[in-house]
This record gives C-alpha cells, sequence and structure tokens, in this order.
C-alpha cells in the first residue's frame, strides 16, 4: 500500500534494539509479532509516510525506515508482502561458532526444533615467552583446528538433512542459514565441500552471540526472525 492511509493499530512501538548504522542513520530490531505496532508508530510520529518498495518516507520531515525482511523470506518487495510473509516464516538454520563451542539448529517460527550444541577445549592465551611460547602456540593452534573441525562433522549432521537439493519434501528444506560468532571460524567451517548447498543461502548479517549454549542457540532464533530497519536520521 502506498500514500499515506495505511490503518492505524492501537499497539505502540516495539523495538528490541537500536545502534548506530555505518554511513550514518541507525539499526533498529522488530519482533515479527510487534512489527504492525511498529510500523503504526512510524506514521504516527511523521503525520503519515509514503511507501515505494520496502522504503517508507515521513512525510512531516523526510526520514527513511529501510525494512529488511528477516532471512529466508526471498521475492518481499513492498511492505503488504513483508506483513503476509512474517505470519508463516519460513524454516532456516542458525550456526554458532566460537573457538570454545558450536550449537547447531534448525528453526521453525522461533523454535529450534532439531539441534546439536557441543564444548570443544582450546587453551587461553599465555604470557610465557621463548620456546615455550612457540610450543603453546602450536598446541593451541591445532586445539582450535580440531575444534574447528568437530564443528564442521556437527554443522553436516544437523543441516544437511535440510538442505535445499536434499532427498526430503522440499517444505522441509531450509530457506536461509543465519550465522553468529567468531566470522573466521564460521567462514572455514562452510569452506568444507559438504556444505556447498548452504553457502548460498548465508545471510550476510552476522549475528553477536556468546559462547554457544542451546539457551544461546534459542535466542538466536529469535533474533534472526527479527526485521531490521535502516532509520535515517
Amino acid at each position: 500500500m502506498s500514500g499515506t492511509g495505511r490503518p492505524v493499530s492501537t499497539s505502540g512501538t516495539h523495538v528490541a534494539r537500536a545502534r548506530p548504522a555505518a554511513g550514518g542513520g541507525r539499526w533498529v530490531e522488530v519482533s515479527p509479532e510487534r512489527f504492525r505496532g511498529w510500523l503504526d508508530g512510524f506514521y504516527q510520529r511523521h503525520h503519515g509516510a509514503t511507501e515505494q518498495g520496502l522504503v517508507l518516507t515521513g512525510t512531516s520531515n523526510g526520514d527513511t525506515a529501510t525494512l529488511c525482511p528477516p532471512p529466508g523470506l526471498t521475492g518481499v518487495e513492498d511492505v503488504d508482502a513483508l506483513l503476509a510473509g512474517l505470519v508463516r516464516p519460513p524454516r532456516i538454520a542458525v550456526l554458532l561458532a566460537r573457538k570454545g563451542a558450536a550449537a547447531v539448529g534448525v528453526v521453525d517460527g522461533t523454535s529450534v526444533t532439531g539441534s546439536k550444541v557441543e564444548r570443544f577445549y582450546v587453551q587461553g592465551r599465555t604470557a610465557a615467552g621463548g620456546s615455550s611460547q612457540q610450543r603453546f602456540a602450536r598446541r593451541r593452534a591445532n586445539q582450535a583446528q580440531a575444534a574447528t573441525e568437530r564443528a564442521t562433522e556437527i554443522a553436516a549432521r544437523v543441516l544437511l538433512p535440510y538442505r535445499p537439493g536434499a532427498p526430503t519434501d522440499p517444505d522441509e528444506t531450509i530457506r536461509a542459514l543465519v550465522c553468529g560468532g567468531d566470522r573466521s571460524m564460521v567462514d572455514t567451517i562452510l569452506t568444507d565441500r559438504r556444505l556447498a548447498a548452504l553457502v548460498p543461502l548465508r545471510d550476510p548479517h552476522l549475528l553477536e552471540s556468546a559462547e554457544p549454549r542451546l539457551v544461546v542457540l534459542e535466542e538466536a532464533a529469535v533474533a534472526a526472525r527479527r526485521v531490521r530497519v535502516h532509520l535515517v536520521p
């Protein structure tokens, strides 16, 4: 819908978090169930707005809000299509990795329906010098490599049955891969050729993540479903 006639509800504005955006403005993240309320609030604060695709422009001062659909919602070209897509979100996957742990899950809605979490032992840094430092560095590098290899095995075990082209019901396949944690470790995991079908599904936004645990994976599943909005100014 374009113009200034979008209906307004009484649900108010519900923003999950806000942070500065590179190049100006700020990012806010809004949960799907609260997005309509946020949208109504934008219209109220700006005495209406025009819509061009997924960009809202406030009537009162020209402020803009660029809407980024959650991962897996492809082909969404306007606000009404985004609202419709939020009602029945597609299945996605979440991969969280840090040197000390990895968590992988399949997500339906905001529920993790299949997952694996594992911790790894990687020594911390040391202040020792000389040959002891070199031995320690080699040992730590070997442990980090072993952790990455193990995390790769977990990702393959959990996600490959749901990859595009897998011998399963097409409705069961994942539509997006959301990653979080240590970007370099995630990048290394996804170089494994078994996971090649998942790479095109990877969402460019990297989630912030604490040490992966089941509760952290569940929180990431919720965060991955939020609508990201770039507000200027």
